[in-house]
């Protein structure tokens, strides 16, 4: 027999970082704070969303420059790349967490946390 629906723990199974990794990575930079943001979760400095998970934690979307975004795309094979709308072209970055290497998604968070903080803390 073939299951052809899965629940939430099978998938998560498949995350190579989960979500509490990604909670305790954000709220570990200076002054973030964690809230809602309409149906996810998001991570915020100085009041500025620079992180939100979906709920299933399946992607996270990230605030990057142009460069930033490319430099991304090309070192994830395609597991960072822009949002498919406007908010691309403003430096939002979608994150498949499904497929992201783990130390690839710390520098990203990390790049993002400083874009929107105005810090440098690498």
């Amino acid at each position: 027999m073939i299951k052809t629906e899965y629940s939430i723990n099978y998938y998560i199974s498949f995350i190579l970082i989960s979500i509490n990794d990604i909670r305790d990575l954000a709220l570990g930079l200076p002054n973030t704070t964690e809230q809602p943001h309409f149906e996810k979760t998001s991570f915020r400095v100085k009041k500025k969303i620079f992180l939100t998970i979906d709920p299933e934690g399946f992607f996270a979307v990230v605030k990057l420059t142009e460069a930033e975004q490319d430099i991304f795309k090309i070192a994830s094979k395609g597991t960072v790349l822009p949002v498919d709308n406007k908010w691309g072209k403003q430096g939002w970055t979608k994150v498949d967490l499904k497929n992201v290497d783990r130390e690839l998604f710390f520098e990203v968070l990390n790049a993002s946390y400083q874009n929107v903080n105005g810090t440098l803390t690498r």
